[in-house]
């Protein structure tokens, strides 16, 4: 008799939500804070925070996929038992986090963040706001989050620019390469950060990279907390010179004397990009489907640690 396909999910409803699955599938719930509950599992979701924690419990224990529940993955291969591949979570946060990201422009630029503070307290404050029609737009990072931003900036009328690691053409899009920021960045008005985590974007926005955009310009990080130098940021929100909508900060969670929470003009949202009901329906999906492969042999998808 062939050995049943092993899952296991972090919690009881998600295991729920998979159902039904084909017969020779087995799904356990094993939110991965205790030990295994067998020896062999095929497919491991750890829960969607603490995974770094969670990849702790894996020793000893044999592994065929570790399956994310988010899209980052920068510093997880160092976690992982020796030959044991993960895959990401792409096709489940990407619009969620876009929806954020021209969330935060907006709020920032139409100064919800001061109405929900003057609602608090009864005022009555009319201020002219800054539309995000005609701003001049630059998406750094054209991945998947970086696309879904612009699908969704095109009809608020912007002027669009997106940047990625190299320059090319793709699907009608002029993408420009990282070695044209420093001319793109003078004229850009608000600029929107979706890239990935890592020693290589680590403070590719920096001092230097913010002094050159011009003065009222604002900064959304929906990507990862050091892809900006804080102190940098600091000392320009500080001044009033720039303003900052944030998802993600350095260091997180942002500590509560931590000088950009006092910074004028900065929102900060609690890294909360991905958590939102669009996340469970599409989580269902992308496990559906990387189990259903696993059942009839064929190779999973997403892999971003080759284990």
């Amino acid at each position: 008799m062939t050995s049943p396909l092993v899952v296991s999910v972090p919690t009881e409803g998600l295991a729920r939500d998979l159902q039904p699955l084909p017969e020779n599938v087995e799904v356990v719930v094993w939110p991965m804070t205790g030990p295994a509950p067998c020896d062999r599992i095929d497919i491991v979701v750890p829960p969607y925070q603490n995974l770094n924690a969670a990849l702790g419990q894996l020793a000893g224990v044999e592994v065929g996929l570790v399956q994310s529940q988010s899209i980052g993955y920068e510093g997880i291969a160092a976690l992982l038992p020796a030959g044991v591949p993960l895959a990401n979570a792409a096709g489940v946060h990407e619009t969620s986090t876009a929806e954020l990201a021209v969330g935060l422009a907006i709020a920032s630029l139409r100064r919800l963040d001061q109405f929900a503070r003057d609602t608090a307290t009864a005022t009555w404050n009319p201020v002219f706001g800054t539309s995000l029609a005609d701003r001049r737009v630059l998406v750094l990072g054209w991945g998947g989050v970086g696309k879904a931003i612009g699908a969704r900036l095109i009809p608020f009328e912007v002027d669009l620019t997106a940047v990625a690691s190299r320059a090319r053409d793709e699907d009608g899009v002029a993408v420009h390469g990282v070695d044209e920021l420093a001319d793109l960045l003078p004229r850009t008005e608000v600029l929107i950060l979706a890239l990935p985590g890592g020693d290589s974007t680590r403070h590719i926005i920096d001092a230097a990279a913010l002094a050159l955009l011009p003065d009222g310009a604002l900064v959304v990080n929906v990507g990862r907390g050091p892809l900006i130098d804080t102190d940098a940021l600091v000392a320009e929100t500080a001044s009033g010179r720039l303003r900052a909508a944030l998802d993600v900060t350095d260091p997180e969670p942002l500590p509560a004397d931590h000088p950009l929470w006092r910074s004028p003009g900065v929102l900060i949202a609690p890294h909360v990009g991905g958590a939102s009901s669009a996340m469970r329906p599409r989580l269902v999906r992308v496990l559906r489907d990387q189990i259903m492969r696993a059942a009839r042999g064929a190779a999973p998808i997403n892999i971003v640690v080759a284990g």
